[in-house]
This record gives C-alpha cells, structure tokens and sequence, in this order.
C-alpha cells in the first residue's frame, strides 16, 4: 500500500539535549542523598510529608489523570493505613497475640499488612460498587464513603475515638530503629522512587496501554478485549493501597494518628496535588505535593502577619491561588516543564524494547467460503422505535461485504449489534459459530473480530506505535505485577514488533512515533485499521474506512482490503462512498428504514431498481426523464 502523504512532515520525537531524564533523576537521587544530613531538621520533616503526599498523589495520577476516574476519598484510604497499624502496635490484646509470633518488632509489619488487606477488600467491594457509576456520580459516590470512614474513625473507642492513638513505635529493621525523622525521611523517598518506578514500568507495559483506554472510552476498550470493569476495580485498589502505605509510613513517623489528617478536606488537597501537578504525568504527583505543602507553610506565616489570626485566610487565598494556577496550566505543571526543559534534556526517538520478542498467540485463519458472521432475524426496538427489523446476513471468510443505505437506515444500529455493543431486542448473532446473545464486545474481540469506528477512537496523546499495540492487547498475557517488574519485556517486544508490521503495512511507518492526534483525520481511521489488524482477526469490521481519505488514499486502502481478502479476511464494510464500495465488495447488502431491501453483487444492487428509487436517485432521474 502506497504511504498517504501529510502537508507537513511529520514531528521530530526526538529532542536535542545535553542530558537523559534517567540521568537527570539518578543525579537529583545522588544531590539529595549527599545533602540530606546537613538539611535543617524542618526541612527534613516538611520534605518527609511531601513524600508521604506524593504516594497518595502518585495513585491518583493513575486514577484520575490516566484511568479518568475522580475521587475525592483518597484521604480515608490513608486513614486506614495508618490506624491498622497503630491499633496492632498499641491495643494489649493485639500486641500480646501477634506479638508472641512475630516479636515486638515485627508488630508494625503486622500493621502494615493488616492495613493492605482491609484496603483491599474495601477498596475492592467500594470499587465494584462505584467505578461503574458515570459522570458526576463517582465523585459524589468518593465523597459519601470517604465522609463515611472518616467518622467511623473518631467514633470507634478502640482506636482512641477523636482523641486518637498515641505511642505507636518507631519501625525497627535488623535492630536498626528508623526513630529519627531524618532517617525515616530516607525510608518515605525509597519507598516513593520504588513506588514511581513501579508504576512507570506499568505504563510502559500491554496493561499500561488498557489502563490508559479506559480515559477513552469503555467501547472502545471492549473492542479491543480489555476487561474494562475489571481494569477500572483494579486502579481504583491499587490507588488505595498506595495511599494506605503512605498512612503507614505517617504513623511510624508521626507516632501518633487522630482522624483530623483524614478528612474530606485533604482528599481534596490530595486531588489538587494530582492535578496541579500535572494529571496524567506520575513526576507531576511530587511537582504537585511539593507546590501545594510549600505554598501551604509560607502562606501560614505570611498570611497571618498581614491579616491577623483572626480568620484561616489561608484557606482563602490558597483557594484563589489554585483556580489561578488551573486556568492558566490545565494540564498541570509538569507539561509546562517539560516544555521549558525541552533544550536540555533529551527526549527518546521511539519507544524501543531490548529483549528477544516471544511469539505472539496466532490465530488459526479459516478456509475460504467458512461462514464467520451472521444475523439472523435481528429487530432492534428503542421503545415504540423499531430501528432494524428483521435483518439478517452473512459474512464469509475470504469476501468483502457491503453494509450501504441511506442517512437513518439503520446502518449503525445494525453495526453495534453484530459488534457487541448492543443487543438485539429479537433474533441472534452468531460469531464463528457462537450465539453471541448478550457477549459484551470483548468477546467478540476474543474470538476474532477487529473493528474501526465511524468516529475515530485513538488515544490522540500517544504515538501511532501505541495506539496499534492496544489492538494486539489479546494475544499477550502479562499480567500487572510482571509489568511493574518489567518481566514482560520479551512479550512488549514483540507486541511492538507486531505494531510496527502492521503500521508499515499500512503505508504510515513514518510516523509510527508521532502522536496519534497530530494526523489527519483519513490517517486516523488508517491507525484504525491497522490496530485492528494487529489483533490477527478472522472478521474485520470497517465503519465507513474511505471517509477523509483523498483518491489515492482510497485506492491504496482498496489494495489493502483486497490483499487481506485474499489472505483469508471476512471484510464487513460500511460505507458511503459507492464508487469505493462498487470496484470493492463481492455482496452488498442494502438497508432502508432499518429493512433489507436487497443483496447481491455490485452488478445486481446497481440494476436492482428498489435501489436505485430508495438510495441511487433512480426515482429522481425517472421524474427528469418525463
């Protein structure tokens, strides 16, 4: 296929600079681990509570930024970490039971998991309740439970009521005492570097590209065989169990835990920080707690010189300070950094893996002539609307059919039924041989189906390369923890590898490293196309493909279709363009009113005079004759 041609070349991914950020980072590690003891004690505390907010930050970035899920209710999560911990190291009862296992000095590891595990099942029963809830009613549903657990926290007299908890012991490791602060300083910044890094390993992962899909839609999602419930339960804990470590760690170092720092208040704080920082950037979590916990202290001790301590100005005029800093950065600090940098620091040209790629899972193509789809009797009902009634076809392997009709025909109705979008009212689908019933569209992905969207879904901040390995999402299987231990490193690379195949077969390979969303639009529904393909299917479904593209864009994607129909394809295509759709499909199947008017071959649909009157312009053209 011949490469479609941009007005302007493509952007250079790559920056001139003088040094790597995993230089850069490695350098700040050394600069603070040197200066760390000749720091004043007030500094050492306040940069240990920026840590601390960094962690519970960091999951939010995850959460809301790239997972395009707000909560409100973090704080509560931070809640539940410090006070499982602080309950097992000073309560007598469960002192004396796990302290006779484990020692005086493993209470607060003891702590720390029963802290993990009740987050867990919180998280998890909250999760599967609220993740589902759209719009603004996951963020109210955040703040209802987040409220809940801060008052159960003041009023269980077991862990101290408002009063709190007090004496909670200091960590000790090898008979080392982590007591000072200035060494539980060090502690909280290893536990956020590792933290970070884990997550970026994830990002940089098959499951960091599902979890970034989520921000773009569930049908999406679906159709390219990610379980999207599933991923939205699974962010929604692993940003809890983040924020209940930095509870720990705040018990262990504050020795002390009451429910104020646990309010809505500072899930809210902890929001900003996420957000000021930059959304959708991990390094923005600790940008955005370093900004607010500084601007925080200096507006304690200005404000009150300037106005007195009559009134918590500072409150006010840290409100004011945030909706100025969000008008003018709406994406965060740290793009705006990133940008100011951009001349020092070096940027990497592409996304490349090292590791020796491992075979993909392949998917057997069948014989000519075998019957992949079909539609028998569909009616689909909105209330007294009938939109498709009683449709039905057939796609076969090795053969491209047409789905044509005019505007209101019914077309995408009928395209979201045979795709697992929607389900029919009345009659059954069948994929492969299966009754689909009411599959969702991941299962229809599972058994080999690939599709593209009349309006374009593409994850427009990352590059094509990105955007085309979604598709092959299925034919790997790391799961969560071996990404963020980048034991998937030979899986990513022929995930890649196989990307990049299929861009270049698409006639894009240069600009397989540009951002989805700088192409034009014909390019887009090309990475549409070739990101369906990256899923090896059997059946192909195409939403009006030709819809942007000039001439010789569509006479390439014309070639395209007909090598993969000759590779064995069941191409199902809908669209408008009839020259495109005449010189291409071996059946056509035509629809008016939601109702099949005719099939047949090109030959027949162009002689078939229903059509011609209903969508061709045969009535018009008979009324000019006389």
């Amino acid at each position: 296929m011949s490469t479609p041609v941009l007005q302007t070349s493509p952007a250079v991914a790559a920056t001139q600079g003088v040094v790597s950020p995993r230089m850069l980072t490695a350098a700040l590690v050394v600069l603070a681990a040197l200066s760390w003891g000749f720091l004043p004690d007030f500094t050492v505390v306040i940069l240990s509570y920026i840590g601390l907010y960094s962690l519970v930050a960091a999951g939010l970035v995850l959460l809301t930024g790239v997972g395009g899920m707000t909560s409100f209710g973090q704080a509560a999560f931070v809640g539940i970490g410090a006070y499982a911990t602080a309950w097992v190291c000073t309560s007598p009862q469960a002192t004396q039971f796990f302290g006779s296992a484990v020692g005086a000095a493993g209470l607060p590891w003891v702590g720390l998991l029963l802290g993990l595990l009740t987050t867990f099942v919180v998280a998890w029963v909250l999760g599967a309740v609220t993740v589902k809830l759209q719009g603004h009613y996951l963020p109210l549903c955040t703040i209802a439970w987040g409220l809940s657990l801060y008052y159960l926290f003041g009023n269980m007299q077991f862990l101290g009521g408002q009063t709190g908890i007090t004496g909670i012991p200091p960590l000790v490791v090898a008979g080392f005492s982590f007591a000072s602060p200035r060494v539980m300083g060090v502690l909280i910044w290893v536990v956020v570097l590792l933290a970070l890094w884990l997550l970026s390993n994830l990002l940089d992962s098959r499951e960091g590209r599902a979890i970034r899909s989520l921000k773009g839609g569930q049908v999406m999602a679906e159709s390219m065989g990610i379980n999207t419930a599933q991923h939205r339960v699974k962010l929604f804990v692993l940003a809890a169990l983040l924020a209940t470590l930095s509870g720990w760690l705040y018990a262990h170092m504050q020795r002390f835990v009451s429910p104020a720092p646990f309010n809505l208040n500072i899930g809210i704080e902890y929001l900003f920080m996420a957000v000021v920082g930059g959304a959708g950037h991990l390094w923005g979590a600790v940008l955005g707690a370093t900004l607010i916990t500084l601007l925080k202290e200096k507006l304690q001790d200005i404000l009150p010189a300037l106005l007195g301590t009559s009134g918590n100005f500072e409150v006010i005029v840290f409100g004011l300070l945030m909706v100025l800093v969000l008008q003018r950065f709406d994406q965060g600090l740290w793009p705006t950094l990133q940008r100011l940098t951009a001349r020092w620091i070096k940027q990497p040209a592409s996304k490349q893996v090292s590791a020796t790629p491992q075979p993909l899972d392949q998917r057997a193509v069948p014989a000519a002539g075998t019957p992949l789809l079909s539609a028998d009797k569909v009616t689909k009902r909105f209330g007294g609307l009938v939109a498709n009634n009683n449709v039905s076809m057939s796609l076969l392997a090795g053969e491209v059919h047409a789905l044509i009709g005019p505007n209101g025909a019914g077309k995408s109705t009928f395209f979201n039924m045979i795709s697992g979008v929607d389900s029919p009212t009345e009659g059954t689908v069948q994929l492969m041989g299966q009754v689909m019933a009411d599959a969702p569209a991941r299962k229809f992905a599972a058994l080999g189906m690939g599709r593209t969207f009349q309006h374009v879904r593409l994850l427009g901040q990352r590059t094509v390369l990105e955007n085309v390995a979604l598709g092959a999402h299925l034919r790997a299987h790391k799961g969560w923890l071996a990404s963020m231990l980048r034991m998937d490193r030979h899986e990513e690379a022929a995930l890649l590898l196989e990307a990049r195949k299929q861009i270049e077969r698409c006639g894009l390979g240069e600009f397989a490293d540009v951002p989805a969303g700088s192409l034009a639009l014909g390019q887009q529904r090309i990475v549409e196309i070739a990101r369906a393909l990256a899923s090896q299917p059997t059946a192909l479904l195409l939403d009006e493909p030709a819809a942007g593209l000039r001439h010789l864009e569509k006479q390439a994607l014309a070639q395209l279709l007909r090598q993969l129909r000759a590779e064995g394809l069941g191409i199902l295509v809908v669209e408008h363009d009839m020259e495109f759709v005449m010189n291409l499909a071996d059946r056509i199947t035509v629809l008016e009113f939601g109702t099949v008017i005719a099939t047949g071959t090109p030959g027949e649909i162009q002689n078939n005079q229903r059509v011609l009157d209903a969508y061709l312009g045969g009535a018009d053209d008979d009324e000019v004759a006389a």
